[in-house]
């Protein structure tokens, strides 16, 4: 192949283009911004996955606060704090007995948790 032959090749074009004083400053500038730069693009990758997460975060937590907020309505009754403080706490009034009953079926499975 002679050197003529070989200027009029596809590849020979390629590597001129290639070879470009602009393209390679481009080039840099590409590969600079996408993995060097404090700005780069796996760095705001990752910063979007974080917000992301916080996002689905302050939805769960606004989740709980709204339960919470119907919990602490229901129990501003006086009727319904004293149903959770005996269901929750086993408190009981004076002169009263509890009795805790426990069913087959619930005791087994207390019994395999602590196998």
């Amino acid at each position: 192949m002679a050197w003529k032959d070989f200027k009029k090749s596809k590849w020979f074009k390629i590597a001129t283009i290639f070879s470009s004083i602009y393209v390679l400053i481009l080039t840099a500038f590409v590969v600079w911004m996408v993995f060097f730069d404090t700005n780069s693009l796996r760095i705001h990758m990752e910063l979007k996955r974080e917000i992301d997460n916080l996002e689905k975060q302050k939805e769960y937590l606004k989740e709980q606060i709204e339960s919470d907020k119907k919990i602490i309505e229901k129990l501003s009754d006086p009727e319904e704090l004293e149903k959770f403080a005996r269901e929750q706490y086993y408190l009981k009034k004076k002169n009263e007995e509890i009795y805790l009953i426990e069913y087959e079926d619930s005791l087994k499975l207390k019994q395999k948790k602590n196998d």
